[in-house]
């Protein structure tokens, strides 16, 4: 997970946001992480993350079982063309039965997948280096949405 978070981090013009004990961020979020297009430092208002790291199961999203210790998630929007490419189905049309809990696999997100978005637990060998590939195209996908609404005046 690390790996990922330096990553990450590493793209021009990323903000990882890791929320703690103590901080703004409720406590359900603690330890996950949160990634965005943000070339201020600052955390965008209004603006989604491009990608996630969730440690642990949350209410309505624990297909994954990612309360047992070492067991983490990578989450990334894909958009529609890449998550047709990576699972064979549109993102509003899933109709395959997955099985959420297997690592080093991409598959569609088990709650967001009809949004665009794919996940990978653990990812290892297999899958490393496309989740690295994928939130760098997620990255400029964020950085150009910004673009574009800076041009529209928004």
């Amino acid at each position: 997970m690390e790996h990922i978070l330096a990553t990450v981090r590493a793209f021009t013009g990323a903000l990882v946001v890791v929320p703690e004990p103590g901080g703004d961020f409720p406590e359900l979020a603690w330890g996950d992480a949160f990634f965005y297009y943000a070339p201020d430092g600052r955390m965008p208002r209004h603006v989604q993350p491009y990608g996630t790291v969730v440690t642990k199961d949350l209410p309505g999203d624990a297909a994954s079982d990612l309360d047992p210790p070492g067991r983490w998630r990578v989450n990334i929007h894909v958009g529609r063309t890449t998550f047709r490419d990576l699972t064979g189905e549109e993102p509003r049309g899933l109709v395959r039965t997955r099985d959420f809990m297997v690592t080093d696999s991409v598959l569609p997100h088990p709650v967001y997948g009809a949004l665009g978005w794919v996940c990978v637990v653990n990812p290892g060998d297999r899958t490393g280096e496309l989740v690295v590939e994928l939130l760098r195209g997620a990255h400029g996908d964020a950085l150009a949405r910004l673009a574009r609404r800076d041009e529209q005046g928004g």
